[in-house]
C-alpha cells in the first residue's frame, strides 16, 4: 500500500494523533471507550507512516492489543472483563462520592453505557 501525500497526509496524521489522544484518554476515563480511537489510529497511520505505524504495534501498551486485533479480529477476554470493571467501578464511584449535578449524573451514565456497549460488542479470542 503507497502511502497517502501531500494534504491527505496532512490531514491523516492529524486525525492519527487525535485518535491516539483519545484512545489514551480512553484507558483512564472509563466512559470514553479506547477501542476505536486506538483502531482508528492503527488505521490512519498505517496509510500515512508505515514506521510510525510499526512504533505504535511495538508499544507495551497498544501493541498486544493491535496485534490481538489483526489476528483474530477480536479482544482477549480479560480485556473485556477489565473494561467492563473499570467502567462499573469508576461510575458507581462517581455517582457515590462526586458531587455531580444530575445533569452530570445522568450524561456520565449515558456515556458509561455507550462505552459499555462498545466493548460487549467486541468478539472475544478464544484460547484454543
Amino acid at each position: 500500500m503507497q502511502p497517502v501525500r501531500g494534504w491527505k497526509r496532512v490531514l491523516y496524521l492529524s486525525l492519527a494523533f487525535l485518535f491516539l489522544g483519545l484512545a489514551v484518554l480512553g484507558i483512564v476515563l472509563p466512559v470514553l471507550p479506547a477501542t476505536p480511537f486506538l483502531l482508528l489510529t492503527s488505521w490512519f497511520l498505517l496509510r500515512t507512516s508505515p514506521a510510525l505505524h510499526r512504533r505504535l504495534y511495538e508499544t507495551r501498551l497498544f501493541g498486544p492489543f493491535l496485534r490481538d486485533w489483526d489476528r483474530y479480529h477480536g479482544v482477549r477476554l480479560s480485556v473485556k472483563i477489565t473494561a467492563v470493571a473499570m467502567v462499573i467501578a469508576v461510575v458507581a464511584l462517581s455517582l457515590s462520592f462526586g458531587n455531580l449535578q444530575t445533569a452530570a449524573k445522568l450524561v456520565l451514565v449515558v456515556l458509561a453505557a455507550v462505552g459499555l456497549v462498545v466493548v460487549l460488542r467486541l468478539p472475544v479470542i478464544r484460547d484454543e
